[in-house]
């Protein structure tokens, strides 16, 4: 299955986690796993916490100390910081489904992390039936 995500910010967390729920009640899987897997270079995919906005902010800020927009980068496009923060994320997590529900911790919520944006995105979800 397929997701478009439409991104506006040259950074941002976009929460996915209702969008996967609702793929996952439509194919009836009860028991098994999700797979999220983000088809680019310089985007990802996380699960973190989704109780307070101030933890994506200061995800996105580390990784901007660390990793900042403008530095001693070769890679001819500019956006070598973006493949970097990409490649720390990763392209893919893998959630537990239990009753027909991913078993995500109470303030996890599964992300889609942009830093080459804004873009129109593809996120697939493959559900594994257990």
């Amino acid at each position: 299955m397929l997701l478009h995500v439409k991104t506006t910010q040259e950074q941002q967390f976009i929460d996915l986690t209702g969008e996967i729920q609702t793929l996952l009640q439509a194919e009836s899987v009860q028991d098994g796993f999700a797979v999220v897997y983000v088809p680019h270079t310089t985007a990802g995919v996380t699960i973190n916490e989704n109780g307070d906005p101030d933890v994506v902010r200061d995800i996105l800020h580390s990784l901007n100390q660390v990793f900042p927009v403008k530095g001693d980068y070769h890679h001819y496009e500019g956006n070598s910081h973006a493949h970097i923060k990409a490649s720390l994320m990763g392209s893919s997590c893998t959630i537990p489904i239990a009753e027909g529900k991913l078993l995500l911790g109470t303030w996890q919520s599964v992300y889609f992390c942009e830093f080459d944006g804004p873009r129109q995105r593809k996120v697939h979800v493959n559900f594994m039936r257990g």
